[in-house]
C-alpha cells in the first residue's frame, strides 16, 4: 500500500495486483500426477455391485395391497451380500426405480413387506395395516426384472 496525502486527511490507497499466473500449474508434467488419481477417486466411490431394477405386483387374499413398503435384503445366509433395496407399494404394484425407491443386487433375498390400507389415519399416512409384517425369501434375477408376491392369509 501506498500513502496518498490530501490537505485534510491522509487517506491510504491499496494498489491490487493481478492474480498469479496459474500457467506453471498447467504443464503437461504437472498435470499427469492429476489425470492419474482422478479415476482411482472414481472407483473409489462406487460399491462395485451391480444394482438392478426390479417391479411387480403384491396381493393380499387376492387383492392387491393398497399401500406399503417392499425391503429386499440380500441373504447372507445363503452367500449374498451387498446394499439392501426397497420400494413403496401402490394400488397393488411396487417398482424400485419411482417413489424413492432403490434396487437390489440380485441373487438370495429376504424380503419384508408392510400393507396397509392407503386411507390415512391421524399419524399412519398410509393407513393402518392389513396384515402382519410378512418376510419371505425370494430368488431375484441378476438383471432389472420383475418378480410378484402373494402375502399368505395367516403365518
Amino acid at each position: 500500500m501506498r500513502a496518498v496525502l490530501f490537505p485534510a486527511k491522509q487517506i491510504y490507497v491499496a494498489s491490487f495486483h493481478p492474480a498469479p499466473s496459474l500457467a506453471p500449474y498447467m504443464r503437461p508434467r504437472c498435470l499427469l500426477p492429476i489425470a492419474l488419481l482422478l479415476p482411482i477417486l472414481f472407483l473409489g466411490c462406487s460399491s462395485g455391485e451391480k444394482i438392478y431394477n426390479l417391479s411387480g405386483a403384491v396381493n393380499y387374499q387376492d387383492k392387491p395391497v393398497p399401500a406399503g413398503h417392499i425391503v429386499f435384503e440380500p441373504d447372507t445366509a445363503a452367500g449374498n451380500n451387498g446394499p439392501a433395496g426397497f420400494a413403496k407399494i401402490k394400488d397393488g404394484r411396487y417398482d424400485t426405480r419411482i417413489l424413492e425407491g432403490r434396487g437390489i443386487v440380485g441373487g438370495p433375498h429376504l424380503v419384508t413387506i408392510m400393507g396397509q390400507t392407503g386411507i390415512p389415519s391421524g399419524e399412519l399416512l398410509n393407513g393402518k395395516p392389513i396384515f402382519p409384517e410378512y418376510t419371505t425369501t425370494a430368488d431375484l434375477p441378476k438383471n432389472n426384472g420383475a418378480h410378484d408376491f402373494n402375502v399368505p392369509q395367516k403365518q
